[in-house]
């Protein structure tokens, strides 16, 4: 108990110390967890006897992981991204599986260890992916859309991988002799303790079935599952949740995941599909919420505990005897995967910049590969050293990922140069209308003047964009909206209007303020990012200023108002008012602001905005007493 409780102490400390470092450095909490794991063990050999104890713990972070990715995973959702999924996904895990497989067998591997590796690599590592890519703003570029679907063909590609394992099974002389995270070569994925004159019947059972047999009780079982949890679920939580004890919500939510873990293990059979299944199958439960608010402490501790157990196990001795071997193995696996990626991206029709987020983001191994390792060497499908192989070729990969970011980040640079130094288009027609910026603001300028039957001239720097307003009849024009020149070839002499949508604040300034130079009489609506813009926009000449957000703001102000007991006319006439009165104070303010200075620092401009702000209570409550009686105001 004591050497327990030191280990699960020295695990605890470490993590506390390095995880949050490496989240600092933009390193991620995964890496952050395997170097924690490396310096315990491999480093200052700390870990001891306790280990192992504390991996039984940290191998149901995986089961609950795979539940909770089922739990996301909506029946219709999924159908939806049907195409994704089985396209890029899909191509993706088979042509990794196949070119790793193909060329380890060609070099002399067994057949079941060269596809084993095969499934390994065709892992990435979701957590890290994900985080990296929220990190840097990319998820919704068209490449970090493209890795999410990747990334979630590959957690469902994990299921049916750790269903067949059991048939790579290696001859005994062949096998893996020692124990895997405390299980031993015949062991169930979850250690835990069962009575042996229960289990060990039936896991002889069923080992001596044929493939197939195996197979059809796989899909039996699953089938009950499913079915238990459409039909039964909703009794059990509704009964437990009358009782109203916070606690029973956790209870049963354990009991779910624990109990069919221990019913798969039971047959012989993976508990990540069984718990995956349940997953999926209650995705659409009205309990789901429930159900990650109880189970998410638990996986992201244990989870944390697996990774850290990984990083103690990793051999850097074999490193250490094999340097050559182990970074050809590191470089072969990246490149191999950066090359299946970036064709899948060329097959698609994805940018040259997207493909490259996509090959290079996820060239790395994933955290899933740790599990198709563990669960190798217990079913006797992988020997140990290939194992250990294995697992230091992920973790080095994974270490890697940063350095594959930065990478990307300086060919998208590149690419971002070459595409400015790409000449603007000739503009060969000239409009009342001139719109600068053609992105999510823009577009809906330009469709309501266009529909309303006056010509607009589209000027863009993105030529993405334009090309694709192209294909949807859109006719626009590449080039720097800043430009004179591109103004003056858009027909800004005999213009009316000029609107102002581009991203950067700093060239939409610019932009009004050489157009109010070279055409004082020019009506001029520009879109400003903050107050702070609106400010520089008013100073730089600018005719109408709108906030991007304020308008949709003030409408969702309304439509709390109207259900808040205001009537439609009542909510409508507050926020008219409320507008306008907001547009005096932003005039009021800017003749006080001070370029350079922040806003809070400038005495004039805070007490000024205090006097208009009660102003602005003042007349709205006078506006309510306006609109309604007095004795129903008094009510």
């Amino acid at each position: 108990m004591e050497s327990f409780l030191l280990q699960a102490s020295i695990y605890l400390g470490a993590a506390v110390l390095v995880v949050p470092l490496s989240v600092r450095l933009g390193l991620g909490s995964v890496l952050g967890y395997l170097a924690a794991g490396i310096l315990m063990g491999p480093v200052l050999g700390l870990a001891g006897a306790g280990t192992q104890d504390l991996q039984h713990f940290a191998e149901f972070g995986v089961v609950l992981m795979l539940f909770l990715i089922g739990l996301e995973l909506e029946p219709k959702a999924l159908w939806d991204m049907r195409t994704k999924l089985l396209g890029m996904g899909g191509l993706q895990v088979v042509l990794t599986m196949a070119a790793i497989t193909g060329l380890l067998y060609y070099t002399g591997s067994q057949p079941q260890v060269a596809l084993i590796f095969g499934m390994i690599g065709a892992m990435s590592s979701t957590a890290i992916v994900l985080q990296t890519l929220a990190e840097k703003n990319l998820m919704r570029t068209a490449g970090g859309r493209a890795s999410f679907a990747v990334l979630l063909t590959q957690d469902l590609a994990v299921v049916p991988i750790l269903s067949v394992m059991p048939l790579l099974a290696l001859p005994a002389a062949g096998g893996p002799t020692s124990e895997v995270f405390g299980i031993s070569n015949k062991a169930p994925v979850v250690a835990a303790p069962t009575d042996p004159g229960v289990a060990e019947p039936l896991l002889t059972m069923i080992h001596n079935l044929a493939a197939w047999q195996v197979t059809a009780l796989t899909l039996a079982i699953v089938v009950a599952i499913i079915f238990s949890g459409h039909y039964l679920s909703r009794p059990i939580f509704r009964f437990v949740h009358a009782a109203r004890l916070p606690e029973m919500s956790t209870f049963i939510s354990l009991l779910l995941v624990l109990g069919i873990a221990f019913l798969m293990m039971l047959v012989g059979l993976s508990p990540a599909l069984g718990t995956f299944v349940a997953g999926v199958v209650l995705a659409n439960s009205e309990f789901r919420h429930q159900l990650e608010a109880d189970l998410q402490p638990f996986k992201g501790l244990l989870m944390g505990l697996f990774f850290m157990t990984v990083g103690v196990g990793i051999n850097f001795s074999l490193l250490l005897r094999q340097p050559l071997t182990v970074v050809e193995l590191v470089v072969g696996l990246i490149a191999i995967k950066a090359v299946v990626l970036f064709v899948i991206g060329a097959i698609f029709r994805m940018r040259l910049r997207d493909s490259t987020l996509l090959a290079l983001g996820m060239a790395q191994g994933g955290e899933f590969g740790f599990l198709i390792i563990s669960i190798a060497r217990s079913e006797g499908a992988l020997p140990v050293i290939a194992g250990q192989t294995a697992q230091l070729v992920i973790s080095l990969s994974m270490l890697l990922t940063p350095v594959l970011f930065l990478i990307y980040q300086t060919l998208s640079r590149r690419l971002s140069a070459r595409q400015a130094e790409r000449p603007a288009d000739t503009i060969d027609e000239k409009g009342a209308v001139i719109i600068c910026g053609i992105g999510r603001f823009g577009q809906v300028v330009n469709r309501l003047v266009r529909h309303s039957g006056l010509p607009t001239v589209v000027l863009d720097s993105d030529v993405s964009m334009i090309e694709t307003m192209r294909k949807f009849g859109v006719k626009g024009y590449y080039g720097d909206p800043s430009r004179p020149e591109l103004l003056e070839a858009a027909g800004l002499s005999e213009a009316q209007v000029l609107v102002v949508a581009v991203d950067d604040p700093a060239k939409a300034t610019q932009i009004v303020r050489f157009v109010r130079t070279k055409r004082p009489d020019i009506h001029i609506v520009a879109r400003a990012h903050d107050r702070v813009h609106v400010y520089e926009l008013y100073q730089a000449g600018a005719s109408d200023i709108v906030r991007e957000t304020f308008d949709s703001s003030l409408r969702a102000g309304r439509y709390v108002l109207e259900n808040m007991g205001f009537s439609e006319y009542e909510a409508s006439n507050l926020s008219k008012a409320y507008f306008h009165m907001d547009r005096a104070a932003m005039r009021d303010l800017a003749e006080l602001w001070v370029p350079g200075q922040p806003v809070d620092r400038n005495p004039a401009y805070v007490e000024r905005a205090k006097k208009l702000d009660r102003d602005l209570e003042t007349a709205l409550i006078q506006e309510i007493y306006d609109l309604r009686p007095i004795s129903e105001s008094a009510e």
